[in-house]
């Protein structure tokens, strides 16, 4: 010991100073909110997996703001209300900046009271049933007029369908867009005798009495179709059904709101051809983007067979447009990023661009695409243009005079153009 003190005094005195190692800089949290347990862990693992590959990416190329990105993750395991309690670990423990995350949109009503209590950020990535906007949430899937409307529409004009399934699993997303799309068909003149709707809880697995009510309503001489926003791995034994029972798309198309590439990879798909889905994005999409994202998929998860799908892409937009939103606002300060986020216009994985809207949703293309034998998609039909999303639907009384506008001075996800008044968030 009293040599060390001679040496440091030497040091000293030759002015010569020691100083601790430097310590790394405190990373930048980011939570990533998905099941990795449970009916739904068929579709959000994959969306775990693409966050860490964006965030290992972001990494790659320097961080953000000088600071490496790290990820918090937590699994609420398909449990609704289990989805509040990790939102408020996330937040209040691990002092993340955002969260990417949820599915169903019972576990994003469960989550949403928690960000905007603690003002923390939510990026969602799956189509849902609009009638929401929050300063906290940011919309990255699709709403109701981004895949639903046109789903219809094709449906009745390409193909002429005359009559309607609306098969749901039994939770606020398809109740709430079957409600829209029972008001908007029969606004078309679709008789309410031409319009069967269903539900089934989470994880219903006995669709045999289901789908032979299906095809006895369809066999009435009208073109009909199924509407399926069907949920989770229920739809692996609902497919399997249709195809047992010999239901083929020329005699009885299903459009699905929820089925991707992720899902349809697990079953034979031979039965499946020509059936649809709706979505803004699809693996076969060909497009630089596209390409090089898939390259980087296909790298960091080390399967050159693994699938893309549309909310691997919506995470990718909003990542990004988080990113930016950073860098501009030179902070990730939650209320400095609300601000800074709208306008925000990023590359999509189509080839075009995606912008931040007014009212917490992006723009988006519109793709109807037909399964084919290898579990992929044909894109059969799109939108000319980008088509922005709606936050309340035209189509219901209480929402055709409502809009969403979180810029100042209006700051409210929900100000009725009729009364002038705001009866949301008002911040």
């Amino acid at each position: 010991m009293k040599r060390k003190n001679a040496l440091l005094s030497l040091l000293l005195a030759a002015g010569i100073t020691i100083t601790p190692p430097v310590l790394a800089e405190e990373t930048i949290k980011v939570g990533v909110l998905h099941s990795l347990s449970g009916t739904m862990a068929i579709s959000e693992t994959t969306l775990k997996d693409t966050m860490l590959m964006l965030i290992e990416q972001q990494n790659a190329k320097g961080g953000l703001l000088g600071r490496q990105l790290e990820a918090v993750v937590v699994d609420p395991a398909s449990d609704w209300p289990l989805f509040a309690e990790k939102a408020r670990e996330l937040i209040e423990v691990n002092s993340v900046a955002a969260v990417f995350g949820a599915w169903t949109s019972v576990s994003r009503k469960s989550v949403l009271p928690v960000f905007e209590e603690l003002n923390s950020l939510l990026f969602y990535p799956v189509q849902y049933e609009g009638e929401e906007s929050s300063k906290n949430v940011f919309y990255t899937g699709a709403a109701p007029n981004q895949q639903a409307i046109p789903a219809v529409d094709y449906l009745r004009d390409e193909i002429g369908i005359e009559r309607w399934v609306l098969a749901g699993t039994d939770y606020v997303y398809p109740r709430t867009t079957n409600k829209i799309l029972e008001a908007y068909l029969m606004d078309n003149g679709v008789a309410a005798e031409d319009i069967m709707i269903n539900y089934t809880p989470f994880g219903h697995s006995d669709w045999q009495s289901i789908v032979s009510d299906i095809k006895k309503f369809g066999a009435t001489g009208k073109k009909t179709a199924v509407v399926s926003t069907i949920n989770g791995d229920a739809n692996v034994p609902f497919y399997k059904e249709l195809g047992n029972q010999g239901v083929s798309a020329e005699d009885l198309p299903v459009v699905a709101f929820s089925v991707g590439e992720e899902e349809l990879s697990g079953i034979d798909t031979a039965p499946l051809v020509g059936h649809l889905a709706a979505w803004n994005y699809f693996m076969s999409v060909e497009s630089a983007e596209n390409d090089e994202f898939i390259g980087g998929w296909h790298k960091f998860i080390g399967d050159d067979n693994r699938v893309s799908n549309d909310p691997m892409e919506a995470h990718y937009i909003g990542f990004n447009m988080w990113v930016e939103a950073v860098e501009k606002a030179g902070s990730t300060d939650p209320t400095a990023v609300q601000e800074a986020i709208i306008g925000v216009t990023v590359p999509n994985l189509t080839g075009g661009t995606s912008a931040m809207l007014p009212n917490h949703h992006i723009t988006k293309p519109v793709l109807i695409g037909e399964i084919q034998d290898d579990g992929q998609f044909d894109v059969v039909w799109e939108t000319t243009g980008l088509v922005a999303g709606d936050a309340w639907s035209d189509f219901l009384p209480g929402s055709k005079d409502i809009i969403a506008d979180w810029r100042k001075p209006m700051s409210c996800g929900n100000y009725n153009v009729s009364t002038g008044k705001c009866s949301g968030q008002n911040f």
